[in-house]
This record gives structure tokens, sequence and C-alpha cells, in this order.
């Protein structure tokens, strides 16, 4: 081989490494807090280059002025009133501008309701509004364990669309070339551009399996615990991670991760984070599936989008529909301090939704 064709194969062996060096590696400055001891890798690691945008993406909307809490109950001022029946009129017409802005800015009124007559139930998304407004109630109210006095509110997920732009739905299982039927071997965002199997969702956050890759007994053949459990286990580990922007010590010790005694606090806030988003994908998302299923592209005034999964399955959540980037969703903005309102939702069964109000 002549010098000229050693000179371009070397010369293309380093614009290969240079480029799979520069995608793959982040250029100093990297910042690092300490978490733990000296000498213990117990650290977040950030990049302050992504810091600015990060907070631009999370800034919350200006709240309005607090409504007065006298007067007739929404429930005597307006027809077919169910979730919100016991606020005064002026904090239920302040809570309804504030979702139309946290929802459908664009699309106004007329997203959940029939401008025409506003106590018809025909829009569904209507039907759905008042089950996310009892879901948000019990968030706040029942899971402070994760969410403490911060809360939530329907932008904390929303941020101004629709259909939140951070769901998932359970995958089909293909194969295409190296990956497996479950999505395996090939980089996938959703475990952090691994090559972990791409739908550690549906065991743990839709189902109830076990989160854990450890065995319990020294015994290696009383391991309950396979490999794909733990592969699994380690998708959603790095989901969570890329969720949060935090790296694995941030609820970890790195000495013994399975070890509880040793963890960080914040290892806690998570197990009822875990808990928290199974709720609210069993208990709230999955029994609207039948609306989301006569609808499929959302109300026929639009915006038209899938409602629904490859599998026919509702669009549900994981961390990144709250946090997004943050390890306290929208930087830590206590949501529920400015509206009241959000605390006073009635919890009873809600009648049945068809187009003649009630």
């Amino acid at each position: 081989m002549s010098k000229f064709s050693l000179s371009i194969a070397a010369f293309v062996v380093a614009l290969l490494c240079g480029v799979i060096f520069v995608t793959t590696f982040e250029r100093p400055p990297v910042l690092s807090s300490q978490g733990g001891f000296r000498g213990l890798s117990m650290g977040d690691v950030v990049n302050p280059r992504t810091i600015p945008a990060k907070l631009a993406a999370n800034q919350v909307p200006e709240a309005s002025e607090a409504a007065d809490t006298t007067g007739p109950r929404a429930h005597e001022a307006y027809e077919n009133v169910q979730v919100l029946r016991d606020v005064s009129e002026a904090q239920f017409n302040r809570i309804m501008l504030a979702m139309t802005e946290w929802i459908a800015p664009n699309q106004g009124c007329g997203y959940c309701h029939n401008v025409e007559n506003m106590a018809s139930d025909e829009v569904y998304t209507k039907v759905v509004a008042r089950r996310m407004l009892q879901m948000t109630h019990k968030i706040n109210s029942e899971w402070a364990t994760h969410v403490g006095q911060t809360g939530v509110t329907c932008y904390t997920c929303h941020r101004g669309n629709p259909v939140p732009t951070m769901v998932w739905s359970t995958e089909p299982n293909s194969r295409a070339g190296l990956q497996s039927p479950r999505g395996q071997n090939h980089p996938a965002a959703s475990v952090g551009d691994s090559s972990l199997p791409s739908d550690p969702f549906t065991p743990f956050l839709l189902g109830d399996q076990q989160i854990r890759n450890i065995s319990t007994t020294s015994l290696p053949g009383r391991n309950s615990q396979g490999t794909m459990s733990t592969e699994w286990t380690y998708g959603l580990m790095m989901h969570m991670s890329t969720s949060l922007g935090v790296n694995c010590t941030h609820c970890h010790n790195s000495r013994s991760f399975a070890e509880w005694a040793q963890s960080p606090p914040a290892r806690t806030t998570a197990w009822h984070g875990i808990r928290m988003v199974r709720d609210i994908n069993m208990s709230y998302i999955e029994p609207l599936k039948p609306l989301w299923v006569s609808n499929p592209n959302g109300p026929a005034e639009g915006p038209h989008g899938p409602r629904l999964g490859a599998m026919g399955d509702p669009l549900k959540v994981n961390c990144a529909t709250c946090h997004q980037g943050l390890n306290r969703p929208l930087n830590g903005a206590p949501m529920l301090r400015d509206f009241p309102e959000l605390k006073q939702v009635n919890q009873g069964p809600l009648r049945s939704a068809d187009a003649t109000p009630r």
C-alpha cells in the first residue's frame, strides 16, 4: 500500500475517532457537587452549558390575582358542575381560565366545552378534565411523600399542550437487524440512548413487578430476578437519571447501590414517586381508555393527534412527564400555593357523561 493510501486511511480513521469523541463525550467544563464523603464518588455532575436551556424550558406562567372566596358556590352559579362544586363562582372562573392557559391556549374553552351549551358533556375532553382534576387533588393530598408541599397543577405535565409531550405507550414486539423482540440492542432515547430494552415502563410503571437485580439470598440458585428483569431495571434507572438530569448517586450510595440504610434521602422520594406514577396510570389513565378509543385523534374540532399508542393503549406518564430534565419539576416552583382551588376538588363518583346536561 502506498504512503498516500496510508495517509488517506489514517485521515479517515482520525476523522471517525474525532466524530465519535465529539458526539459521545461532553467538553469541559463540567460541574460536580459533592453529596457524600470524599473519595466515594457521591456527587451530581452537570454540564453548565445545558442549564440555561433547561431553566428557560421550565418557566411557570404568572399566576393571576387570587379570587374572592365569598359569594355563591360554583354549582349554584352554573349547571352540571361536579368536581369544583364548592369553590366560589370567582374561584371557579379563575381556575377555568388558568386551565385554558395550561392545556389549550390556542383552542380556548372550545377544547373541552360546547361553547353554545357550556353545561353539556358532549365534548369528551370535559369528562377527561374532570377526572384529571381529581387525579391532581389526589397527588397533592395523598402523594405528598413525593411532591411535598410544592404540589402539582395541570401545567406541571401539559406545559401549554393538549397532550403532554413526555408520554409513553406499550411498544409492539419487533425485530430489525440485531434488535430483539423487546426493542433491545438498539439505542433508545427512553433508556438514555442505551441498548437496554426500550420499554421498562410496562412492567414497572403499569405493572407492579419488583425493581430489583440483586438477589436477597446468598445462594444464586434461589435468585428469582432473571436477566430480563435486570435489564428492565437498568433501563428504568437510565430513564430516571435522564428525566431528572442527575446521575446514579443522586439516589444511591456508590459503595452499595442496594443498601437502603446508606442511600441518600432522594431514594425514598423516588420510591414513592414510582408508586405514584403506577397509581396515576392504573387508576386514572387506563380507565379512560374507552373515551380515547372513541376519539383516537382528539376532539372533532381539534387539535388532532394520536391519543393512543401503537398497541391501542392510552398514552401514559413516566418520570419525564413532570420532571423534563430537572430533579424538581419546573425548578421547584410552588405550584399549589397559587391555586388553592385545586385543594377543593370533589372526589365523589362522577355522573355518567352524555350530551344531556344534568
